[in-house]
C-alpha cells in the first residue's frame, strides 16, 4: 500500500467502532452497506472538489482493507490461512467500482475441509454487501502450479499483499513463484505477446471513437506493462527505480506519472457517473465528462472535442513510452545474449541487429537534418526493421531543433520528399514520424490536428489518425491483396507515373479540421504553402490544391445526385477537367471513405463511384 496524507475521518468511518458494531449486531449487512455508501459519498465529494486522484484511489483501497479485515474477524481462523489482495487491488489501486480481487491462501489441502463453511459464509457476506469481488481459494502449492501455467496468475501474485492473517504464508508463496516460475525472458515474451493480442483487439490505435481507457493502446494496461517488467526483471517496486537503473529518464517518468493521473481521473469519473465498473469512454459519456473536466463549446470546436483531444494526446504519449520501453527491454532482455551484427551506413548511422542507431549522442545536435535522414534510411533500406530505443530517445530529445530555419532548409525539404517518394514504407515512416514527435514539428499545421476528434458516429478516428489511414490506404492499392478488393482504384494508381502528389493531398485534405469554416477551402492555403516550400512545380501545386479543395466532391455527387443523368455527369466532368485529376480524385475518395470508417465501404458505394468514374471518363 502507498503512503498518503489523505485520510478518511473517523466520523465517516472508524474501524474499531465499526467492528464492535457488527460483532454485536444481528443485522450486519445494512451496517456494511451504510458505511460503504457513506465513505463512497465522502470520496466522491472530494473528487468533485479536486482532491489529488491518487489519494482518493489509495484511500478507497485502504478503506476496503479495513472493511475486509472486519468481515474476516467475524469468523474463526487459525494461523494456516490468510486473506490477500492481488492484481490492481494488490497494488493498492481501487476506483469506485473496480474489481476487488482477493486470494484466500491456505497452508495445505487439509484446510479446505477445515474452513469450507467459513469461507463460503465469508464470500457470501461480501456478495450480500454488494462488493465487486473476484476471489480464488488456493493452497500455496496450487498457487505455484497455476502460476506456472498462467502468466496472468503469476502477474497477480507478483502484486499481492496480505490483508489479514499470517504474512509469511503469502511471502513464502510469492518468493517461490518469483524464484522458480517464469524466468525474466519468458515472462517478458509472454507479456509482450499478451499486449500485442490486446492491442490487436482494440484496433492497434489510441484513437478509437470509444476507447477503453484500461485496455486500448495508450491505456492503463500499457503503463502497468512497464511496471510488471520492472518488477520481474529488476525486482523494482516502483517506476522511480527504473530511473536509478538508467532504463527510464526523469522526464519520461514525469510524463508517465502525469499520464497516470489523467487516466485515473477519467476512470474515477466514469465509474462515478455510471455507477458501475466502466472503462469504455463511450460516446454517450463523453459530453458529460467534458463538462466535468471544465471544457466549454466555442465557435470553432465543441467542448467534447477538446476533452477527447486531451485524452488522445495522453494516450499517444503513454503509448509511445510503452513502445520505447518495450523496445529497450527487448534489446536488453530478449536479445541480450544474441551475437551482434553491425552494418555501417555512413558517419551518422549504422544498423545493429536490424535496428538503426545513431553513431553517437551528438549526431542530431551537429547535423539537425539527420532528424529526417533517419526516416529516409528506414524507408529505403529493407534490412532495417526499426530504430533502437537509444536513437528514438535522441530523436525525441532533439526534435525542438526543428524550427523555421530547419523547415526552410532545402536539404530538409528534399529529405521529406524522399520519404514520400520511397518505393515502400511511406505510411509506416509517416506514422513513426508522428509517434516520435517529428511530423508535428516539421509540419506545424499537422500538430494542430493531432488528437483532434470529430464528435460523430461517422468518423471512428481522430483527424491525424484518419489522415494516416488515408495515406496507408493509398499505399495499399499497390498490394495484390487489396487489388482484389479495390480493382478500379488499384488500376488507376498503378498507371500513375508518380504517387507523391497523391500522398500530399492525403496529408492535407483534412488539415484545417477544427478551425471553423469550410476545412476544404481553408486547407488549400496550407497545401499551397507546403508545395512552395518543397519546390513543387506550378502544375503539381495546382493538382494538390485542387484535390484538397474537392476531396469530398466525388463522394457527394455519387451518393446524392442521379448519376444516370448525362447533365450530372457533364457538370461533374467540367469541374474535374481532365483524366489525371479524375484518377487522383477517385483514388483519394476511395481511400478517404475507407479511412473514415471501413464499414462504410460496401458494394453500393463501390458501384456508385465506379459508375461515376467510368461515365466521367467517357465524357472527358
Amino acid at each position: 500500500m502507498k503512503d498518503t496524507a489523505f485520510e478518511i475521518p473517523e466520523d465517516v468511518f472508524n474501524k474499531d467502532s465499526f467492528l464492535s458494531s457488527i460483532k454485536c449486531s444481528t443485522s450486519r449487512i445494512p451496517l456494511f452497506k451504510k458505511n460503504i455508501e457513506r465513505t463512497t459519498d465522502y470520496l466522491h465529494q472530494h473528487f468533485q472538489k479536486g482532491c489529488y486522484i491518487r489519494d482518493l484511489v489509495w484511500a478507497r483501497s485502504h478503506f476496503i482493507d479495513q472493511l475486509l479485515q472486519c468481515a474476516w474477524q467475524l469468523y474463526d481462523w487459525d494461523q494456516d490461512i490468510c486473506l490477500s489482495a492481488v492484481g490492481g487491488y494488490g497494488r493498492g489501486e481501487l476506483h469506485p467500482h473496480s474489481d476487488i480481487d482477493i486470494l484466500i491462501l491456505m497452508e495445505n489441502e487439509a484446510c479446505f475441509e477445515k474452513y469450507q463453511s467459513q469461507i463460503s459464509d465469508f464470500i457470501t457476506l461480501l456478495w450480500d454487501i454488494n462488493l465487486d469481488i473476484g476471489h480464488s481459494v488456493r493452497t500455496s502449492e496450487e498457487c505455484f502450479n497455476e502460476a506456472n501455467k498462467d502468466i496472468t496468475i503469476a502477474t497477480n501474485l507478483m502484486e499481492s499483499r496480505t490483508i489479514i492473517g499470517p504474512e509469511d504464508l503469502l511471502t513464502t508463496t510469492t518468493q517461490r513463484v518469483e524464484n522458480d516460475s517464469w524466468p525474466s525472458r519468458d515472462f517478458f515474451r509472454a507479456k509482450w505477446d499478451e499486449q500485442i493480442e490486446r492491442h490487436t483487439k482494440h484496433g492497434n490505435s489510441e484513437y478509437n471513437l470509444e476507447p477503453n481507457i484500461k485496455s486500448s493502446p495508450g491505456g492503463l494496461r500499457d503503463v502497468q506493462m512497464i511496471g510488471w517488467i520492472a518488477k520481474r526483471h529488476f525486482n523494482a517496486t516502483s517506476l522511480e527505480e527504473l530511473v536509478d537503473r538508467g532504463f527510464l529518464l526523469p522526464d519520461e517518468l514525469e510524463k508517465l506519472n502525469k499520464g497516470i493521473d489523467f487516466l485515473w481521473h477519467v476512470r474515477y469519473c466514469l465509474h462515478m457517473i455510471t455507477g458501475r465498473e466502466e472503462d469504455r469512454l463511450l460516446f454517450d459519456h463523453q459530453r458529460t465528462m467534458a463538462k466535468m473536466f471544465g471544457f466549454e463549446d466555442d465557435d470553432a470546436r465543441l467542448a467534447v472535442e477538446r476533452f477527447m483531444q486531451q485524452y488522445y494526446r495522453w494516450a499517444l504519449t503513454l503509448g509511445n513510452l510503452n513502445d520505447l520501453l518495450m523496445q529497450f527491454f527487448d534489446e536488453t532482455i530478449l536479445r541480450a545474449c544474441e551475437a551482434e551484427t553491425i552494418l555501417e551506413i555512413n558517419t551518422r548511422f549504422r544498423v545493429r541487429n536490424g535496428h538503426i542507431e545513431a553513431t553517437n549522442d551528438k549526431i542530431f545536435e551537429k547535423t539537425p537534418s539527420a532528424l529526417l535522414e533517419v526516416f529516409v534510411l528506414m524507408a529505403t533500406s529493407p534490412n532495417i526493421d526499426g530504430a533502437r530505443a537509444s536513437t528514438i530517445r535522441l530523436i525525441r530529445d532533439n526534435r525542438d531543433l526543428i524550427d523555421d530555419e530547419f523547415r526552410s532548409d532545402p536539404r530538409n525539404a528534399r529529405y521529406f520528399m524522399e520519404i514520400l517518394r520511397a518505393p515502400e514504407q511511406v505510411a509506416l515512416q509517416l506514422r513513426r514520424m508522428l509517434r516520435f514527435g517529428i511530423l508535428g514539428r516539421y509540419l506545424p499545421e499537422f500538430a494542430a490536428i493531432t488528437g483532434q476528434m470529430q464528435h460523430d458516429l461517422f468518423h471512428i478516428y481522430s483527424v491525424d489518425a484518419h489522415t494516416m489511414e488515408v495515406v496507408k490506404n493509398l499505399r495499399r492499392f499497390h498490394y495484390p491483396k487489396f487489388q482484389k478488393k479495390f480493382p478500379v482504384a488499384a488500376r488507376v494508381v498503378r498507371r500513375m507515373p508518380r504517387h507523391d502528389l497523391l500522398y500530399i493531398a492525403g496529408l492535407y485534405h483534412d488539415i484545417a479540421k477544427g478551425r471553423g469554416g469550410d476545412h476544404s477551402e481553408l486547407g488549400v492555403a496550407d497545401a499551397a504553402a507546403f508545395c512552395q516550400r518543397h519546390d513543387l512545380t506550378k502544375s503539381d501545386t495546382n493538382l494538390v490544391c485542387w484535390l484538397v479543395r474537392n476531396h469530398l466532391l466525388m463522394s457527394a455527387v455519387a451518393q446524392r445526385k442521379d448519376i444516370s443523368d448525362p447533365d450530372v455527369i457533364n457538370d461533374f466532368a467540367k469541374v474535374v477537367g481532365d483524366q489525371n485529376r479524375l484518377d487522383h480524385l477517385f483514388a483519394l475518395t476511395v481511400a478517404d471513405i475507407n479511412a473514415t470508417n471501413p464499414t462504410l465501404w460496401n458494394s453500393w458505394r463501390a458501384s456508385l463511384l465506379r459508375q461515376l468514374y467510368i461515365e466521367t471518363k467517357r465524357a472527358l
